[in-house]
């Protein structure tokens, strides 16, 4: 009873000032809530890793989905795509540096604009994730058809990405950690393969036939109609992911403002150069038609098309075994990488009211946030389902992808811009060059320039395709609805 009375007391005491506990009555204060911070701990190194294992991993399946689209104009679209994967990078840099936290493009929107506008960011950028370890997984099984040829076949290939997917739930619910040291390792030995058959392509094919590589490109029924050409250059996007993975780890980087940008570089320099030099010896290998049929020829495995066509049966016997094991080590590594962005975004998203906490809800035992992993594992076992019967699964699934990339990329240059113009004053580490002024404000170009090209390919990929179209919308009015539902619930209508 005596505790009930002073419960009371507490209770009234809100409303009777200059209140005082009787002597004897025992105060209970409430234990001040810590915010436990991630440690920094990553360098330049274990950032690229990170990054470039989602830009690695792309090359050896949107090299093939480029090709289905673009046929011999593949290296010309890829050029293009390129230029605008170094706007993104630029943009993902300043603000990264200015604003080192977990989120991305969430964060940035959040910032720039307001809760809303960052919810949009954040739940584009995790139909991003979900495809990504959808698409990772779905080509790991034509590589390893090298040793199981049957696995060569879409319904089988296709259950086996589904286990996949399930596998690495399994593991992530569990626990289970990568470490950063093996990605680097494998980085390390994935850049110099890709580097190796570069050369090999360029002395042994090229080199000996320049005029292959001209006929793959321009011969008759080798250039693609205006429409394809253009959605060519929507879906390279597909090629240069990985802003968003180093944008993820800001809060675990020591010094994010100069570490982040240097690793962004570094990034631009490795992927463009290797991305160029994969598909010119790749079309070199082979024809556009083989190189982008997903059926009978290399679309899904465009890496291992380039070492088994090298022109000698004993670089065959080396390279192709070893592409086969390398790219589904370096594919299954992309999945789970998404699928631990998807925990990092869903915590970042909740932890601002901006989607309910139960998605960052952590397992009593384990420590992870099984929720999310299990709820995003079966909504990419569902985004797998259409590659059983649909024969145009593949171009799809890369459309998908670039419908929420993309919108993540104009969203994160449209608030870099927002924020130079609301907050000029705002410290930036890493400032963007090569700005104009507009009313007293610096604005950057590369961020204009990226908001424009993002914005129209986008758009484009809107009107052209509907599988992207109408799987991309209703994605986003879900998370809409469940934002407004949640918020109305918890009374939260201003932004924080």
């Amino acid at each position: 009873m005596e505790n009930v009375a002073l419960d009371n007391r507490v209770r009234k005491s809100g409303r009777k000032k200059g209140w005082q506990p009787k002597a004897g009555d025992r105060v209970f204060h409430p234990r001040r809530i810590r915010r436990f911070r991630l440690r920094r701990v990553l360098g330049v190194p274990a950032l690229f890793s990170a990054g470039y294992g989602d830009v690695g991993s792309s090359i050896y399946y949107a090299l093939g989905i480029v090709a289905l689209v673009a046929l011999g104009a593949t290296p010309i679209v890829l050029a293009i795509a390129g230029i605008i994967y170094i706007f993104n990078a630029l943009t993902y840099a300043e603000g990264s540096a200015t604003i080192p936290e977990a989120g991305g493009s969430a964060s940035f929107a959040r910032h720039g604009f307001n809760d809303l506008v960052g919810l949009i960011a954040g739940w584009a950028l995790m139909l991003s994730y979900i495809v990504t370890m959808s698409i990772s997984a779905y080509t790991i099984p034509p590589y390893l058809s090298y040793f199981w040829p049957i696995l060569k076949q879409p319904a089988i290939g296709t259950m086996v990405s589904m286990g996949v997917i399930v596998f690495l739930m399994f593991i992530n619910v569990l626990g289970v950690r990568e470490s950063s040291r093996v990605n680097i390792l494998f980085i390390g030995i994935d850049i110099t393969t890709q580097i190796t058959l570069v050369v090999l392509g360029i002395i042994l094919i090229l080199a000996v036939n320049p005029a292959v590589l001209f006929q793959h490109m321009f011969g008759q029924g080798n250039w693609p109609s205006t429409q394809n050409l253009i959605f060519g250059i929507a879906i390279a996007a597909l090629c240069f992911t990985g802003v968003e993975t180093v944008s993820q780890l800001a809060e675990e980087t020591k010094e994010p403002a100069k570490k982040i940008p240097q690793a962004y570089v570094l990034m631009i320099v490795a992927v463009l150069v290797l991305f160029a030099g994969i598909s010119i010896v790749a079309l070199s290998a082979m024809t556009p038609q083989l190189l982008g049929d997903p059926i009978n020829g290399w679309a899904r495995d465009p890496v291992a098309g380039i070492a088994a066509n090298l022109p000698s049966a004993t670089l065959q016997s080396i390279f192709a075994p070893l592409v086969a094991v390398l790219a589904a080590t370096i594919l299954l590594t992309a999945s789970n990488a998404g699928l631990m962005g998807i925990s990092r975004l869903a915590f970042n998203l909740s932890s601002h009211h901006q989607l309910p906490a139960t998605l960052s809800r952590v397992h009593h035992r384990f420590r992870t946030p099984y929720l999310a992993i299990i709820l995003f594992c079966l909504i990419a076992l569902l985004v797998l389902t259409p590659g059983f019967f649909a024969t145009n699964f593949f171009a799809d699934l890369g459309a998908l992808y670039v419908f929420g990339s993309l919108l993540c990329f104009a969203l994160a240059h449209a608030a870099v811009l927002a924020l130079r113009v609301k907050k000029p004053d705002m410290p930036r580490p890493f400032k963007l060059h090569w700005n104009i002024r507009l009313k007293g404000r610096e604005l950057p170009m590369t961020a204009i320039f990226g908001l424009v090209a993002t914005s129209v390919i986008w758009i484009i990929v809107i009107i052209t395709q509907p599988f992207s179209r109408w799987i991309g919308i209703t994605w986003m009015v879900i998370g809409l609805v469940v934002y407004y539902v949640f918020r109305r619930s918890k009374r939260v209508w201003s932004d924080e």
